[in-house]
């Protein structure tokens, strides 16, 4: 008989980039961590192509926010 091991899952940080792993600075994460109100993030009014949004683990989806750096890199 064989043992199987799982490996734990790490807990998704939404204050990290789920991409690159970098902090995302996303507004509505800063909010919340501060209780201090912040501008609508640059996130809610950008568009992320297919593949970058796939590159998000299940998981981080609507967890954790894709920094600046990997959406640039995405669409250039």
């Amino acid at each position: 008989m064989s043992a199987t091991t799982s490996q734990p899952t790490p807990a998704i940080d939404p204050a990290r980039c789920p991409v690159c792993g970098q902090p995302n600075r996303c507004a509505m994460e800063i909010e919340r961590e501060s209780a201090v109100a912040q501008p609508p993030c640059w996130c809610m009014g950008a568009t992320f192509p297919p593949a970058l949004r796939s590159a998000v683990p299940a998981q981080a989806r609507r967890v954790a926010c894709i920094c600046a750096s990997c959406s640039a890199r995405a669409l250039a």
